[in-house]
């Protein structure tokens, strides 16, 4: 079992520099993701789905139409912890994939 530690505010600007398109807004981190359509968003939120269980760590988001807005937080830290920013850059990764795959 891993133990999980809370992030320093150094810390987190570490990390957020290896996961530039996130904004950090209180104890979480935050991005919205837009697509051609809700089919192409839902999509993603599956592929997410399917990553962050596999992580055994899941986001909280919205969906409107073609946009996702994710929004990540450790909450048995009450903050950010190394979780949220490696299921960040996985998250960073699907949407590439996905706008390669749809020419987003």
């Amino acid at each position: 079992m891993t133990i999980l530690t809370r992030l320093e505010m150094d810390d987190v600007r570490k990390r957020l520099a290896t996961v530039p398109a996130w904004q950090i807004a209180e104890a979480s981190i935050q991005r919205a993701f837009l697509f051609r359509d809700f089919v192409d968003a839902f999509a993603f939120m599956s592929s997410v789905a399917l990553t962050a269980e596999r992580m055994e760590h899941h986001p909280e988001w919205r969906n409107v139409y073609n946009r996702v807005d994710i929004t990540l937080s450790t909450h048995e830290v009450g903050g950010l912890s190394e979780k949220d920013f490696t299921l960040a850059a996985a998250i960073d990764d699907l949407f590439v994939a996905r706008s390669r795959d749809t020419n987003v």
